[in-house]
C-alpha cells in the first residue's frame, strides 16, 4: 500500500454502481439465434439489456417461464436454450420493450 503525504488526500471509496434500469419502451433488446461454441445446441440470445443485473435476472426468468425452457443470464445475456426469437420478440412487445428486434 501507498501512503500520500498530501493533507488533502482522500481515498476513493466508491464502489462501481450499476446503472439505471432503463424504462422498457427505451430498451433498445437484440434477439438473435446462436449455434457455434455451444457443442451444435441452438440458443436464442438477448442482448442490449440496460439496468442492473436483478431486473436481467428477472427478465430472463421470465422469458424462460414463458417458453417453457432452460436457460441462462450471463455477461450481459439473457440465454434462453432452443430456437425461440419469434417468440420472444412477441412476448418482450407484449410486455412493452418496444425497441425489440
Amino acid at each position: 500500500m501507498v501512503y500520500s503525504t498530501n493533507p488533502d488526500f482522500s481515498f476513493d471509496t466508491e464502489e462501481d454502481t450499476e446503472p439505471e434500469t432503463l424504462p422498457r419502451e427505451q430498451q433498445p433488446l437484440r434477439t438473435s439465434i446462436e449455434k457455434k461454441n455451444r457443442g451444435g445446441k441452438v440458443v436464442t440470445v438477448i442482448r442490449g439489456f440496460i439496468g442492473t443485473e436483478e431486473d436481467l435476472k428477472a427478465l430472463g426468468k421470465l422469458l424462460k417461464t414463458r417458453c417453457g425452457v432452460g436457460g441462462a443470464v450471463k455477461d450481459g445475456e439473457i440465454l434462453i436454450q432452443g430456437e425461440w426469437r419469434d417468440k420472444i420478440v412477441t412476448l418482450l412487445r407484449s410486455e412493452g420493450y418496444k425497441q425489440t428486434k
